[in-house]
């Protein structure tokens, strides 16, 4: 599977006053890393995916994570993602957060392509991930 990866610098809004990030910060992270995985998959930015697809989203459905060492302003962390699990119509992905060359967060999201009902337009429902969505994520 395509492993997307990206550095992003811990800055003094991500921290709590113990000076370390505060964890609902990370998942933000995580957040961005999905969709920037998608762009390195299919070539454009999430604007455009959710677009060409007709899509509302990638909902999450469930998350998780294993905290192994902190991380603090001005450390500068490297964030691996891929698709751990393709399915119908979710997926699941990973993300491992190293800091320093250690790794300090081994973390899971399990998402679903959705879109609209078409029978109830106030709800989202799941929808078949495109195959060509898949191959580019299998790559």
């Amino acid at each position: 599977m395509l492993i997307n990866t990206r550095q992003v610098e811990i800055e003094f809004g991500d921290c709590d006053p113990a000076g370390i990030v505060f964890y609902p910060n990370y998942f933000r992270m995580f957040d961005a890393s999905t969709a920037y995985l998608f762009e390195a998959a299919l070539g454009i930015k999430k604007i455009a995916w959710v677009k060409k697809y007709g899509i509302v989203g990638i909902a999450m459905v469930d998350t998780g994570a294993k905290f192994s060492k902190p991380s603090r302003f001005g450390d500068v962390v490297t964030i691996e993602t891929s698709i751990t699990e393709l399915r119908r119509s979710s997926f699941v992905v990973g993300h491992k957060l190293f800091n320093g060359g250690e790794l300090a967060i081994e973390a899971h999201e399990v998402r679903v392509w959705t879109g609209h009902d078409p029978d109830n337009a106030g709800r989202i429902k799941s929808l078949p991930i495109p195959q060509d969505v898949v191959d580019a994520l299998s790559r």
